[in-house]
């Protein structure tokens, strides 16, 4: 592990939960941060979307639930409970064979998943629509150029992003990884995900309580009703399909890909969601699951002017090993770690 040399600025690249905690962690240390993201809002694949006559539909597309294993993101999760930010949905999801009570909570976002990523981002410079187009190392330390022109400078850069985005942006200026770090990111692998949301006529919903059908199989991994959820004032389906699915039909036009999703989310509900359906938009999430992640939580490939990687492709899975992977980032940047 390289030694990261004190700092007093750092960009982030990046706003998911990952870069958004890191963020906030530098922040609160008196560090100056910017974070940029090439996204209309923050949060990454924390998503959510409202479409429908006056947007009456609320779809969480992305990401549908998380749950806390240990003490650290715990602490926070309370946090955000207690600030309204985050509601607990339920302890167990039905699969089409059984219906499984764990005891253990499954958290969302108070208004869907992007409630938490929005919290955070309350009091950070957060600079949305920012694509970053190149990323060079200069004496002063780093220099990241937007797509917009815009230029930013920090004595630290922390990368967020997919990993196989993060390795072109870190050499995208005259910046050159060492072989071993350019080889560790390189082996981060990801399947991806293809999703539908349906808006759905007024109704019984096709979906059982608690509003939420694990399958994790093939040709479909998951199927929520958004409204039965909690997050949406009408019923939504939003529809995953599985890993092998997505990356078969993950080119396919959009009409193809709603008429196949619906027609097996129907044989699998034992539903007809065809006569119901109002209105529908297709989503695509090309790095959704992480197949083989790094084995730490970040990766620091430079010390003097610290460039760090992070995000779900490092550590744990999931939200809460994203959330640890930008707290371990900040870490290790205040010398903490």
């Amino acid at each position: 592990m390289a030694t990261v040399v004190p700092i007093s600025s750092c960009l982030v690249v990046g706003a998911g939960i990952s870069g958004l905690l890191a963020a906030h962690e530098l922040r609160e240390a008196g560090v100056e941060v910017t974070v940029l993201d090439k996204g209309r809002g923050v949060g990454g694949r924390m998503a959510t979307r409202r479409f429908g006559e006056s947007g009456g539909a609320v779809f969480d597309h992305g990401a549908q639930f998380f749950t806390v294993r240990g003490e650290r993101f715990g602490s926070l999760v309370e946090g955000w409970l207690a600030e309204g930010a985050v509601a607990e949905w339920s302890r167990g999801f039905p699969t089409p064979q059984q219906t499984p009570e764990d005891g253990h909570p499954r958290y969302r976002g108070s208004e869907g998943m992007t409630s938490i990523p929005k919290h955070l981002a309350r009091t950070l410079d957060v600079r949305s629509g920012e694509m970053v187009a190149g990323v060079d190392l200069r004496d002063s330390g780093w220099r990241v150029t937007a797509e917009s022109g815009t230029g930013y400078e920090a004595d630290a850069l922390l990368i967020t992003v997919p990993a196989p985005q993060a390795l072109s942006l870190a050499e995208s200026g005259g910046f050159r990884l060492a072989s071993e770090d350019r080889e560790a990111l390189a082996a981060i692998t990801y399947d991806p995900c293809v999703a539908l949301m349906a808006r759905l006529d007024e109704g019984e919903s096709p979906v059982p309580e608690p509003g939420g059908l694990q399958i994790k199989s093939e040709p479909l991994d998951w199927i929520s009703d958004n409204h039965t959820k909690g997050i949406s004032p009408e019923p939504g389906l939003t529809i995953h399909a599985g890993p092998g699915w997505s990356s078969r039909h993950y080119e396919d036009p959009d009409e193809e890909v709603t008429g196949s999703l619906l027609e097996l989310a129907g044989e699998t509900l034992g539903a007809d969601l065809g006569p119901r359906v109002r209105e529908t938009s297709v989503a695509r999430w090309r790095y959704s699951w992480v197949t083989e992640p790094h084995p730490e939580p970040c990766l620091t490939a430079s010390s003097q002017f610290p460039m760090i990687f992070a995000g779900d492709g490092f550590g744990q899975p999931k939200v809460e090993g994203a959330a640890l992977s930008g707290l371990a980032a900040a870490d290790r940047l205040l010398g903490r770690g």
